[in-house]
């Protein structure tokens, strides 16, 4: 057997300890693994007519010497995009597409014919995409349309459906912790309020679980808009009761105030989303306004997703990638690999374009008071949820 595997949409801290337990486990069974790098762009890009093309910048033959040490750091070996093969724009269609797939009055096109036939010019059997819902929801197609598929979920907001645990979600929390505690040092100094903005598009899980554990003062998340008067009373309230004169709020880059918008700039990628973030700046702005006190702000952004696993990330990690190949050795194909309630499981994979995963605001969430708060733990899984 030859699989291909490819990761794409943001990195995050994991995908390497998993691309190295694909490749290991498969050549355990004398299967060969070819890489696709920078994600699906690595299929779209890939001319299966030009005997004489370079084909080591979208394809890379993987073995164990190949990925011996990727482990140990963080982002992802195979790189990765947010390429959308069935929803392709003029400016990213491939020169050698152009007769192919013309666009008359038409914004994209679908180039999964294209796609297929790289797959079968290819040699291969089976392909592992590890992703987000956007990534994964074109490995649903490629299952739709006659391919094996199994599917690894990863993004740092944990929001994959079908899924309790993904990638990258265990560091993007234990970094954010780290940084929010040293930022209390420049914001007691100074007696500021620090307003500190997460990553976190749809769902608020990864701010939540972060101001859970670091304690902060406020948090404000994706799925509940704030009123910005009410939560400038409580940090003024929050500051004058710390003996150091400063309070904290972690705010996910996907909130936004009571009556406004989410804050989104630049043009839509190829599935949708335009970029999110400044809703901290802007809160920043308006609290300082109402407060009359001086504002820290920080977007941790891509610090949140930089540098190696943890070693939870790396156990789920490696975990996924060894399920992933057994899966197929069984002959299973049109999963995706799972954690349900702490148990390593698979869910057939569009189950991730079924639904939408948010944080329960009843159970985990005090709407009023603007802060973490956990109703029940008897029962709950380790992430609680």
């Amino acid at each position: 057997m030859r699989i291909g595997i490819l990761t794409g949409g943001g990195d995050v801290p994991g995908l390497n300890p998993c691309i190295k337990a694909v490749v290991n486990r498969a050549e355990e069974n004398g299967w060969d693994v070819l890489g696709i790098r920078c994600g699906w762009a690595g299929l779209l890009n890939y001319n299966p007519d030009d005997p004489k093309q370079d084909s080591s910048e979208w394809v890379e033959p993987l073995d164990s010497r190949t990925v011996r040490t990727i482990d140990r750091y963080g982002g992802t070996h195979l790189h990765t995009s947010r390429t959308n093969p069935q929803k392709v724009r003029q400016k990213d269609l491939p020169v050698f597409l152009h007769e192919a797939y013309p666009f008359g009055d038409k914004k994209t096109v679908d180039c999964t014919p294209h796609v297929l036939r790289v797959l079968d010019k290819l040699g291969l059997d089976a392909l592992i995409p590890i992703g987000g819902d956007d990534t994964l929801s074109y490995g649903v197609r490629l299952h739709q349309e006659g391919f094996r598929v199994v599917a690894i979920p990863k993004t740092m907001d944990n929001d994959v459906f079908g899924t309790d645990y993904c990638i990258g979600f265990s560091t993007a929390v234990t970094r954010s912790v780290e940084f929010i505690n040293l930022l209390r040092t420049p914001a007691g100094s100074h007696e500021r309020i620090a307003v500190v903005e997460l990553f976190g598009r749809n769902s608020g899980e990864t701010a939540l679980i972060a101001a859970y554990l670091a304690d902060v003062d406020r948090a404000l998340i994706s799925e509940v808009p704030f009123n910005i008067e009410r939560l400038a009373e409580l940090l003024k309230e929050d500051r004058q009761r710390n003996p150091s004169s400063y309070a904290v709020v972690v705010i996910s880059e996907g909130a936004s105030m009571l009556g406004g918008q989410v804050v989104e700039y630049g043009q839509e990628d190829a599935y949708g989303h335009k970029k999110l973030g400044g809703i901290g700046q802007i809160a920043g702005e308006a609290l300082k306004k109402l407060t009359g006190v001086d504002i820290l702000q920080q977007q941790l952004a891509y610090l949140m997703r930089a540098g190696a696993p943890d070693s939870l990330d790396r156990m789920v990690a490696t975990s996924y990638g060894s399920l992933a190949v057994q899966q197929l050795e069984l002959g299973h194909t049109g999963l995706m690999v799972a954690l349900q309630q702490g148990v390593y499981t698979t869910v057939p994979v569009d189950t991730c374009t079924q639904g939408v995963k948010r944080v329960d605001v009843a159970e985990l969430y005090d709407s009023e008071q603007y802060r973490p708060r956990v109703g029940h733990l008897l029962g709950k899984p380790m992430f609680l949820y």
